[in-house]
């Protein structure tokens, strides 16, 4: 059985790329394999998780390729050639457009850091996406995996996970309780759904 093939990109500490390690080694993301890690920046600490699972990893940065353009071509040429089927993006810090995204329909996934449509869009990142949480005054949140389509959050969901917002909360400690209850558990989950899919389309086209 074919596994599909998956490239997780990254831009930081690479947390969620470790919870899709650990679902692969536990089981929970048995019809894909991650084949390839690339990062947009030489110093992510993910590149070093990468490294310590022995799972081949690269640095694509826009400044290297001179432009948005180049920088989406050089990554487009990188995953085609690792014949990649799935993109995971975990902690990615680049807005990728249409004409990239059109060329992976349904082909790749995002994590966030909130109950999408709250708190999502152009700017809300990584504490940014806490601090409006607890601004607001929400008593719930969570994170949510979506198909990624040229709308910054716009693809349609794949799955969603509650999270309390406890009284004194802080963004930080937010931030800690949604990657732990929420993030690390449906990115697995959401990356074996859509492997899946990919998996019983190829078996169906063979």
């Amino acid at each position: 059985m074919n596994k599909t093939r998956i490239a997780v990109l990254v831009s930081g500490g690479g947390t969620n790329l470790q919870a899709l390690i650990d679902a692969e080694k536990s089981g929970v993301l048995k019809s894909g394999e991650i084949v390839l890690v690339i990062s947009s920046n030489a110093i992510a600490y993910a590149l070093i998780r990468a490294a310590e699972a022995g799972i081949p990893a690269l640095t694509i940065t826009k400044k290297d390729c001179g432009g948005q353009e180049a920088f989406e071509e050089a990554l487009m040429k990188t995953l085609d050639n690792n014949g990649i089927e799935l993109i995971v993006l975990a902690g990615f810090m680049s807005i990728l457009s249409e004409r990239f995204t059109g060329h992976y329909e349904k082909r790749i996934i995002n994590v966030h850091p909130s109950l999408i449509p709250s708190f999502c869009g152009k700017g809300y990142y990584g504490l940014k996406v806490h601090e409006a949480a607890l601004s607001y005054g929400v008593k719930v949140t969570g994170a949510t995996v979506h198909y990624v389509n040229e709308i910054p959050d716009g693809g349609r969901i794949i799955l969603q996970k509650a999270v309390s917002v406890l009284p004194g909360d802080t963004p930080k400690t937010l931030q800690k309780r949604v990657m732990e209850r929420a993030e690390w558990i449906i990115l697995p989950e959401a990356a074996e759904l859509v492997s899946s899919r990919i998996q019983k389309e190829k078996e169906h086209r063979q």
